[in-house]
């Protein structure tokens, strides 16, 4: 393999690793806004994930359990911002950004012991004999679960936006609410679903940042990252596979 090869090679798997917690927290949200729920607490959801699974892995020593509870944890807080919006009707944007100052706040308390402690990181789960193609082989097939589990989950969202009755009525409870409520859908149970995933997937995207990517914790490591995720939505017209390109 010649040097740009190499080069090439690297700045792909660079893209991928530092693109795969804003395509969590970008799918959630997708989801989210398909039922017609703005979120603007992804950022807070993704640092409370992200400490979660930090201080799951140091505590039960197991980094995959330590995932899981950082997914927990953003569905958690997606569920204050459910209750809040949709049981107490609260302004949509208002709550968001407290639950982003919330979860701010909440993340540095609790990771205030755990500031400079690392973990081990995830290893690779080459796929055997695609790994080992030149050049594309690395690049698509040697990666660690979560990067697998991120592709995954856009293949799933476009079948099940697009392919499934549930889909159809995640849609048609986002365009048309009072439409969907009268043809007996139940609305706000589907919307509370809607933003507990999202929150979940939120978390997921905290943990990759804490537990893979850069295995230690610091205080507001999401670094804006939230904030982009609201916007990648946008600009991939809402489309799973737009976010992922």
């Amino acid at each position: 393999m010649n040097e740009g090869m190499m080069i090439f090679q690297a700045a792909c798997l660079t893209i991928i690793g530092a693109a795969t917690p804003l395509l969590f927290a970008a799918l959630g949200e997708l989801v989210a806004e398909r039922s017609g729920v703005l979120n603007l607490g992804v950022e807070g959801m993704m640092l409370v994930g992200a400490v979660g699974a930090f201080v799951g892995t140091v505590v039960t020593g197991n980094t995959y359990m330590g995932i899981l509870i950082g997914g927990l944890s953003g569905a958690l807080l997606a569920g204050l911002h459910a209750v809040l919006t949709l049981s107490l009707l609260t302004n949509q944007v208002a709550t968001g950004l407290a639950i982003t100052l919330f979860g701010v706040g909440l993340s540095a308390l609790v990771g205030s012991e755990f500031v400079g402690t690392t973990v081990e990181p995830l290893s690779n789960l080459p796929i055997p004999l695609l790994s080992e193609i030149p050049l594309l082989g690395p690049i698509l097939f040697d990666h660690n679960l979560m990067i697998y589990l991120s592709v995954a989950m856009v293949i799933g969202l476009h079948l099940f936006i697009y392919r499934s009755r549930g889909g159809l009525v995640l849609r048609a409870i986002g365009e048309s609410p009072d439409s969907a409520h009268a043809l007996g859908y139940p609305v706000i149970k589907l919307r509370y679903l809607a933003l507990l995933f999202g929150g979940l997937m939120a978390g997921l995207g905290g943990a990759y940042l804490s537990v893979v990517y850069t295995p230690m914790w610091s205080e507001g490591m999401t670094a804006g990252r939230g904030w982009v995720a609201l916007a990648l939505v946008v600009f991939a017209t809402w489309k799973p596979g737009r976010v992922l390109l």
